[in-house]
């Protein structure tokens, strides 16, 4: 079952469009903005909030598959790995879905949560949660979860308000129209006590795990003004500066308070200029239109592999040719601006793809020399700060991709070869009049005329 096949996003949206006028009125009355405390039903606060989540540019985002991810799947086993993440210059850690999984129905997908206030026995329990947060703030790193607001599993209790969900015409509940997702119940935004309980539940993980924030499943078919009246609620929690991460590409993202949404469209044009031959320059038209739309402070989440893409389509090495090529590209997608994101695997070149609905454990002693490409270009990428928010300038080519990013006196130009041949392009008459280091060698000087690249090979410089 394609739990998430991007190329249906959206078919949700003309079944949740119209409910914006109801929701403007009826959050009025709903009354979630009120202090965080116990007496309203609100857990008390576990330890201490976490102060050094990074600011959105800053962030370098690593997602963890439980089932993957060690070989016995769960929350403990993740803990003796946190400093390898952190080596890869990660300050925020996505956990796919940690909730129980229902039973009626079921494909054991973790997107099909029984309850949103237990943890999944498969992966262990509260305390296990906790001690995972703990030792990754220790770390520095934030932990955000995932959250899946569109529908629940069959069997989850709030199946028992048939009110909350959405019913065809004779009154049966149906799964989220427009998808092959029979393992779910799909919620109704209608209903004003749903969404209560919905926030509610969102704040319980915030208070009694210290999470600081969440990456919000299929948030394209969640209506804008849930989103809305549950981030304004959220961002009322004394202390907790929240990472909240769209998985969708609605510009209204950035208005509901989402920090980031999902960069779809840079992985598609990754594939086509690396797979499909597509000239290098769609990268620059993808990067400024995607960008147009995002206001100052808010990021595109960008990658080459996640969940979705690992499972159903392919490991980075498929979808690009080859860990030389899957390199390359995961330059491109991590200077040229955004947040990046790793995927569990990718960082030693996981050659097979890896299944959510059920445990596939990830061979870590692959390919250490790539591990330490990872190490390494992540390291040139957080000591400037002009790649996280300087200007982008670019020189078109046909097979180069070529690009400057600057911040007043910081620089970083990458050149990356998309073609499995050497490729040369005439070096831009600006970069010739100064000096530059090349990242990899150390080696400072000026550039020749020109720059050949070898098949998928890649030249950072920086000053």
């Amino acid at each position: 079952m394609l739990k998430h096949n991007p190329s249906s996003q959206f078919s949700k949206l003309f079944l949740v469009g119209g409910l914006s006028l109801f929701l403007l009125a009826s959050c009025k009355k709903d009354s979630t903005n009120e202090p965080v405390i116990p007496g309203n039903g609100d857990p008390a606060q576990f330890e201490t909030p976490f102060t050094g989540v990074p600011n959105t540019s800053d962030i370098v985002m690593y997602e963890i598959n439980e089932r993957a991810f060690s070989s016995s799947g769960t929350l403990a086993g993740i803990q003796p790995r946190l400093d390898s993440i952190k080596s890869l210059g990660v300050n925020v850690i996505w956990l796919m879905p940690v909730y129980p999984i229902g039973a009626v129905k079921s494909v054991n997908s973790p997107y099909s949560v029984k309850d949103y206030k237990a943890v999944n026995p498969e992966f262990g329990n509260l305390d296990d949660l906790r001690n995972l947060v703990r030792e990754a703030h220790k770390r520095n790193m934030a932990v955000i979860l995932d959250w899946v607001a569109n529908h629940t599993s069959w069997d989850n209790d709030w199946i028992k308000n048939k009110n909350w969900y959405t019913q065809d015409g004779n009154g049966n509940i149906i799964s989220p129209a427009g998808t092959n997702w029979q393992d779910v119940a799909d919620l109704n935004y209608n209903n004003s006590e749903m969404r209560l309980a919905m926030i509610k539940a969102m704040k319980y993980w915030i208070l009694t795990s210290n999470v600081d924030g969440y990456r919000c499943d299929a948030a394209d078919f969640v209506p804008f003004m849930f989103w809305k009246q549950a981030i304004d609620s959220l961002r009322q929690i004394p202390n907790h500066k929240l990472i909240m991460l769209a998985e969708g590409a609605r510009s209204d993202h950035f208005t509901a308070g989402f920090n980031l949404n999902f960069s779809w469209n840079f992985l598609n044009t990754s594939k086509d200029v690396f797979a499909n031959k597509v000239s290098a320059t769609a990268f620059y038209q993808t990067h400024f239109d995607e960008y147009s739309f995002v206001p100052a402070g808010c990021e595109k989440l960008r990658f080459t592999s996640n969940h979705d893409i690992c499972a159903w389509d392919d490991t980075p090495l498929g979808l690009f040719g080859g860990i030389p090529a899957s390199m390359s590209a995961f330059a491109v997608t991590a200077f040229m601006g955004g947040v990046p994101l790793i995927y569990n695997g990718q960082e030693v070149g996981c050659p097979v793809k890896l299944p959510y609905f059920s445990k596939s454990p990830i061979d870590w002693t692959l390919n250490p020399d790539m591990m330490m490409e990872y190490k390494w270009l992540m390291s040139v990428r957080s000591r400037h700060a002009a790649v996280h928010s300087g200007t982008l300038s670019y020189y078109p080519d046909e097979s180069i991709v070529a690009f400057r990013r600057k911040l007043d006196a910081d620089e970083v130009v990458v050149f990356a070869n998309t073609r499995s041949s050497n490729q040369t392009i005439v070096t831009p008459s600006e970069l010739l009049t100064t000096s530059w280091k090349n990242s990899f060698t150390g080696y400072t000087g000026q550039l020749t005329d020109s720059i050949t690249l070898g098949a998928y090979g890649f030249l950072i410089l920086e000053k």
